[in-house]
């Protein structure tokens, strides 16, 4: 049977709980500011991480290369164009362990210029990410301007994250979307010179855009994510298909995803894309020295080997499944309390953990910065109803300051 705690008899004791009281008393009269500072100051640090220290990643030699590829169409010369810049770029120990694998994929790629260009085809589709280097690299070298344009993604998520908060009278709580940040690998997507955060922070802006009720920058925000990263269109047909299933009115977003459906084939077209079961096969199964024309008949048993080893190391070495069941968890937690979402947020938090699903079952690779665009989204969802669940339980506590929520825009 549970009892009351002992009121304390010593002097020790007395001033221990004196201390906690105000301290909690503090931080529910500060929580806001205290929350904000916070976060902003994390963010800020991983801006500086990712400029400072930049995760240097094979596919930086790719992505160079196809945002030059109009400068240098020898294939020969553009291969030397982005094994030169990377050279330049990066320190000679980290520019090794992009070249020599002792005698492996990346040692036999720096010394074939038709295979490293054969593998272009996979990278072309991020289209967006190629064509903002290209423009940035005119004013500084392409290795800088990789580590701004991760610096400025890192900001401008931030900056979107904590807009949502504010929105939803949630401030307070912007530490503890600092520490699902950091279970969610935010500082490795930071650091690593991919399209992976340029993608998620314009993926991010969208749908505050939608939950906002503004449907022009809904449209060219999730249609701009993208042109970042088409994969994205696993979660946009997915979202479109529950809003006309539910009749929810979100014209921004279906018209996102038509644009985003068309784009699709022509930028697949026009990229040479090898396909998607040459890909998945160069990504999960066999790195393929050589992607012209390689196109092997598929095969379930493969495909289901790689689902099966993808799904494993996705649970023992990334966090994405993690962060996932929490969202649920805290979803079903809210839910069980009586602070549900409403039927807008609903259907974009059902589309943002299905979204999750499909696309490991399209394409089952472990990596988290897959997934990360529908990482953070819910949890920024569950922002209000924890709040409101919070303000509810403060008012019912004994000697603890009540905390004001300011409900958001639920049009």
């Amino acid at each position: 049977m549970l009892t009351k705690s002992p009121a304390p008899t010593n002097l020790l004791d007395r001033l221990t709980k004196a201390r906690l009281a105000w301290g909690e008393g503090t931080y529910a009269r500060l929580a806001v500011p205290i929350g904000a500072a916070a976060f902003a100051l994390y963010i800020l640090l991983t801006a500086a991480t990712a400029w400072f220290m930049p995760d240097a990643n094979w596919d930086m030699l790719p992505y160079l290369a196809i945002a030059e590829e109009g400068t240098y169409r020898d294939v020969q010369a553009l291969h030397d164009y982005a094994y030169g810049t990377v050279r330049d770029g990066l320190s000679a120990s980290d520019y090794k362990a992009l070249t020599d694998d002792g005698g492996g994929f990346r040692s036999h790629i720096a010394g074939n210029a038709a295979d490293f260009h054969s593998l272009l085809g996979m990278y072309r589709i991020k289209f967006l990410y190629a064509e903002i280097l290209s423009t940035m690299s005119s004013a500084m070298s392409p290795v800088a301007a990789m580590r701004l344009l991760q610096v400025f993604s890192v900001l401008l998520f931030g900056a979107i994250a904590l807009l949502w908060l504010r929105s939803e009278g949630a401030l307070a709580l912007a530490p503890v979307l600092g520490a699902v940040l950091i279970m969610a690998d935010f500082g490795d997507a930071a650091r690593a010179l991919t399209p992976d955060l340029l993608c998620s922070t314009l993926f991010l802006g969208g749908l505050f855009a939608y939950r906002r009720g503004r449907e022009v920058a809904t449209a060219i925000l999730l249609f701009l994510a993208f042109m970042a990263r088409p994969d994205n269109i696993v979660f946009l047909a997915i979202f479109a298909v529950l809003l006309l299933a539910f009749r929810q009115k979100a014209w921004g977003a279906l018209a996102g995803f038509a644009a985003s459906l068309v784009a699709y084939f022509a930028i697949s077209h026009w990229a040479q894309h090898p396909g998607w079961w040459p890909h998945l096969w160069f990504s999960s199964i066999e790195q393929h020295y050589n992607m012209a024309g390689f196109d092997p008949p598929f095969s379930a048993v493969a495909y289901l080997r790689a689902f099966a080893a993808s799904l494993i190391r996705a649970v023992s070495l990334n966090n994405w499944v993690g962060v996932s069941v929490l969202a649920l968890a805290g979803w079903y937690a809210s839910s069980r309390a009586g602070f549900k979402l409403d039927r807008r947020a609903g259907i974009l938090f059902a589309a943002l953990v299905l979204g999750v699903l499909a696309k490991f079952t399209v394409f089952p690779i472990h990596d988290t910065r897959i997934y990360f665009p529908n990482l953070i989204p819910p949890f920024l969802l569950l922002a209000g109803p924890f709040m409101a669940l919070w303000a509810s339980a403060s008012t019912k506590g004994r000697g603890a300051a009540p905390l004001h929520v300011i409900p958001g825009d639920k049009s």
